[in-house]
């Protein structure tokens, strides 16, 4: 097993862990268990009152620390909000997959959060910055997650897109997402997983991979698009 986060030398992923106990991370474990994954999850505190259920799903509820320390990957499915309480040091060299997504109910009003001139998955990047982030595993509802799930080349596959600047961490990420059982789709550097937030065509989409590309395709000439690319473009 590799030495915490930072994969095998083929790049494969073994031990997921995941950060959040919550319905995604839930989902996830499940998933990735039934795949053959190793799954370890941590939920804030002590993992005691989620051991039995994360038991049932084929998971092993640790502290942060110990699943940061023995995974391969770490999945953030977390409130974005709290993302500066990620350990940067734990973290550094990690393949860190970021789930997450701005909730005003969850968050608070969080301008910071929403400002067009950048993904969250960057924010997440500047906190971490000696981490490899992929934006993945974040536009499809988690209820979508679960019943959707098929073999590789079944009919009706679904897809899911991920965006990183990495190219072995995405294809990392993206041998994941096949293993749990969705076609990916790499949207492009981790400035482009803005194309996969609320308020973006892709955010909730249960599509095939046709349809996910031909959304985020269409993203810039949307009206979310444009108002992304016009701050961009616009002086500092």
């Amino acid at each position: 097993m590799g030495e915490s986060v930072r994969g095998d030398d083929e790049g494969q992923i073994r031990t997921l862990g995941i950060l959040g106990a919550g319905r995604l991370g839930t989902v996830i474990a499940r998933l990735a268990a039934s795949a053959g994954y190793r799954v370890l999850v941590a939920r804030s505190g002590d993992p005691a009152p989620i051991a039995r259920a994360m038991a049932a799903i084929g998971a092993t509820a640790m502290s942060a620390e110990q699943v940061i320390a023995e995974s391969d990957a770490v999945v953030l499915a977390l409130p974005l909000g709290r993302y500066r309480t990620l350990p940067v040091d734990l973290l550094r060299d990690a393949l860190v997959i970021d789930a997450m997504n701005y909730w005003w109910g969850a968050d608070g009003i969080r301008d910071d959060l929403t400002d067009p001139r950048t993904s969250t998955s960057e924010l997440v990047q500047a906190h971490l910055p000696g981490a490899r982030v992929v934006k993945a595993l974040s536009h499809m509802g988690y209820q979508d997650v679960e019943d959707e799930t098929r073999p590789a080349g079944a009919a009706g596959r679904k897809a899911l897109a991920l965006a990183g600047d990495d190219p072995a961490a995405v294809a990392a990420v993206a041998r994941l997402v096949d293993d749990l059982g969705f076609d990916p789709v790499v949207a492009g550097g981790l400035a482009e997983g803005i194309r996969l937030e609320p308020g973006a065509e892709a955010f909730g989409a249960d599509v095939d991979a046709e349809d996910l590309q031909a959304m985020l395709d269409r993203f810039w000439t949307s009206q979310r698009g444009i108002v992304v690319a016009r701050a961009r473009a616009a002086p500092a």
